[in-house]
């Protein structure tokens, strides 16, 4: 039995995420999808580890995918999957700028747990622009997410930046002037 760990902050989980987490866990007998709770913030996050958990299991519920594990995690990855009997990491790749940083992360993991190995899914093409930094500017904005994010993703963001439901985006706010 192969069991894979996609670790990510997932702030907040987009359609992006949600089709690594799809295809991985028809690539491995389990998935676990390892949600990072940053004790000492290495950068701006708007929900918390919990509410991020609970998004993404949201968010995947109904799909009729029964191997995958939503957890939190803090620390290390390489001793997470340790401790999960995890032997490969998932990774995305969007663009080609992603390569590099991937490239040094999964080095820096082998070296740590020489025994994990790493596999890196190319993103669809309709994905490739996404990215939570992405998504949080755009909902911060007043813009419409519901093309990139589960509606229970969007409604938290429009919740959480603006006081107001989904409903009150009616139509499409283009993502250019």
């Amino acid at each position: 039995m192969i069991t894979a760990l996609y670790p990510g902050t997932f702030d907040p989980v987009h359609y992006g995420h949600i089709d690594l987490m799809v295809r991985g866990a028809a690539l491995f007998d389990k998935l676990i999808v390892a949600v990072y709770d940053h004790r000492i913030p290495t950068k701006s996050i708007l929900f918390s580890v919990d509410e991020r958990v609970a998004m993404i299991q949201e968010a995947l519920h109904g799909r009729n995918i029964e191997n995958i594990l939503v957890s939190s995690f803090s620390g290390l990855a390489v001793d997470f999957a340790r401790k999960m009997n995890a032997t490969v990491f998932v990774r995305g790749l969007r663009v080609f700028s992603d390569f590099e940083l991937e490239f040094r992360l999964a080095m820096a993991n082998k070296r740590l747990a020489p025994e994990i190995e790493t596999v890196s899914l190319i993103t669809q093409g309709d994905h490739s622009f996404l990215s939570g930094t992405t998504v949080r500017e755009i909902a911060s904005l007043g813009g419409d997410v519901s093309s990139m994010v589960p509606p229970n993703v969007a409604a938290a963001l429009y919740k959480q930046f603006n006081g107001q439901d989904t409903d009150s985006f009616s139509r499409p706010v283009p993502l250019r002037d």
